[in-house]
C-alpha cells in the first residue's frame, strides 16, 4: 500500500455546511486523520438536499456524503463546560484545527487562537468566514450569491444587456475551501520546519476576488471597466443547438486561426464571402451569420462534430448531461469516478481525485461517517473516557 501524502497529520474539523468541510475533505482524501466535531444534532449539511431517493434523512444527504469522506465523526455540545473540556483535549492531540464559524464565535467560547495555542503551541488554526476575521463586514452574514457579487466576479458574467448572473451551485464556497486547504498545507509545512503554529484567515469574498485577474489590472492601470460580453447571434463561440443537444463550436481565434479553414471544415461555401471573412465584417453581419450557423448545427450530431473538429485542431466542446459525463471516455480512461459504500446509501459513484499524484495518491478509504459514529473510538478510547462516562455525557446532551 502506498504511503499517503498527509499521513500523520492530525486535523480537528469544526466545520459545517460546504466551505470548511470541502477544505478538510481535501486533507482527509490525501491521508490526513480528520476528526469532525459535530453539534449533537449534526452538521446542518446533513439536512441539505439532494437526498438519496428523496428520503429526508440526516444520513442520506448526498452533499454531506460527498463532503465528508474519509473523516471520523464525534458529537460535542460546545455550549457546555464538559464539551469545551473534551474539545481542548482533542486540540492537544491535533496538528491543525479548521473552523468556519462567524469570527465572534470561537472567542465567545473561549477557543480563540491565543487560548488554543497555549494548549498546543504549534497549532495551525484555519479560520474561514464570509469576509475574514477583520474589517467592517467581518460579522455580516452572506450566502454564496452574495459572496460572488461582492467579490466582483458576478459583474462580468452574463450578457451585457441583462442582469449579472453567477455560476451554478456553490462555486464561491468550493473555491474558498480549496484556498483554505492550500493555505493550511503551507502553514503545516512551516510548522514542520520550525515548530511554529499560526492562524490562517480565509475570506470567501477574497477567494472570489482572486478570480478577477485582468479585470483589476485593466482598471488599475488604464481605468478601463470590463463589461459583460454581447451575446449576439453571430458570436463564433456561442453555444449552438445540435440534433442531439448542444455544442460549443469555438474555432479558436488565435494567431493561427484561418477563416478559410473553418469554412472548409463546416462545409458552408456561403460563408466564403467578404461579409464574413474579417472580424469586423462578421460583427456587421452577425444576424445573418448566426442564422447560417444555427441552421447548420441543428442538423449535426454533437459528438461527430466534436471529434472531427479536434482532428482539425479547433477548440470545440460539447454540453454534456450528467449521464454523458458519467459515460465520458476521458473520465473512464483516468478512472475518475469511484465507488464508495455507505451504510445508509449503499454503493454510489463519487467524483474522484482533483489531481493525480504518482507516489502518494488520493484514496477513498471510507464513506462519510454517520453522526457520532466515532464517539466511542475518539472520546472513549483515545481520550480515556469510560463507557459509563460516555453514557452520562450522552444523557446530559454533551455528546
Amino acid at each position: 500500500m502506498n504511503q499517503r501524502a498527509l499521513e500523520g497529520v492530525k486535523v480537528l474539523d469544526l466545520t459545517h455546511h460546504i466551505t470548511g468541510p470541502y477544505c478538510t475533505k481535501l486533507l482527509a482524501d490525501f491521508g490526513a486523520e480528520v476528526v469532525k466535531v459535530e453539534r449533537p444534532g449534526g452538521d446542518p449539511a446533513r439536512r441539505m438536499a439532494p437526498f438519496y431517493h428523496d428520503e429526508v434523512d440526516p444520513e442520506k444527504s448526498l452533499l454531506f456524503a460527498y463532503l465528508n469522506t474519509n473523516k471520523q465523526s464525534v458529537t460535542l455540545n460546545l455550549k457546555t463546560e464538559k464539551g469545551i473540556q473534551v474539545l481542548k483535549s482533542l486540540v492537544a492531540e491535533s496538528d491543525v484545527l479548521v473552523e468556519n464559524f462567524a469570527p465572534r464565535v470561537m472567542p465567545s467560547l473561549g477557543l480563540d487562537f491565543e487560548t488554543l495555542q497555549k494548549i498546543k503551541p504549534g497549532l495551525v488554526m484555519t479560520s474561514i468566514s464570509n469576509f475574514g476575521q477583520t474589517g467592517p463586514y467581518r460579522d455580516y452574514k452572506a450566502a454564496d450569491i452574495v459572496e460572488y457579487a461582492m467579490g466582483g466576479l458576478m459583474y462580468i458574467f452574463g450578457a451585457y444587456d441583462r442582469e449579472p448572473v453567477k455560476h451554478a451551485f456553490n462555486q464561491a464556497q468550493f473555491k474558498a475551501g480549496t484556498d483554505a486547504a492550500a493555505a493550511t498545507l503551507m502553514a503545516t509545512y512551516h510548522q514542520r520546519l520550525t515548530g511554529e503554529g499560526q492562524q490562517v484567515d480565509v475570506s470567501i469574498q477574497e477567494a472570489v476576488a482572486t478570480g478577477l485577474r485582468d479585470v483589476v489590472n485593466n482598471y488599475t492601470y488604464s481605468g478601463a471597466v470590463r463589461r459583460r460580453q454581447p451575446n449576439h447571434s453571430g458570436d463564433l463561440s456561442r453555444i449552438r443547438a445540435s440534433a442531439d443537444g448542444h455544442l460549443l463550436p469555438n474555432p479558436g481565434l488565435g494567431a493561427g486561426f484561418s477563416w478559410d479553414s473553418l469554412v472548409e471544415f463546416l462545409g458552408l461555401p456561403e460563408l466564403d464571402d467578404e461579409k464574413f471573412n474579417t472580424p469586423s465584417a462578421r460583427l456587421v453581419n452577425a444576424e445573418e451569420l448566426g442564422r447560417i450557423l444555427d441552421d447548420h448545427f441543428i442538423k449535426q450530431n454533437k459528438y461527430d462534430v466534436f471529434y472531427a473538429s479536434h482532428e482539425k485542431r479547433f477548440i470545440f466542446g460539447v454540453v454534456q448531461s450528467p449521464e454523458e459525463v458519467m459515460a465520458d471516455p476521458q473520465f473512464k480512461a483516468r478512472n475518475y469516478f469511484v465507488d464508495i459504500d455507505h451504510p445508509a446509501l449503499g454503493t454510489l459513484k463519487y467524483p474522484g481525485a482533483p489531481f493525480e499524484m504518482s507516489t502518494t495518491p488520493w484514496e477513498a478509504r471510507s464513506a462519510a461517517p454517520t453522526l457520532g459514529q466515532h464517539n466511542q473510538k475518539v472520546i472513549g478510547e483515545q481520550l480515556g473516557h469510560s463507557p459509563e462516562q460516555l453514557s452520562q455525557m450522552r444523557a446530559n446532551q454533551i455528546i
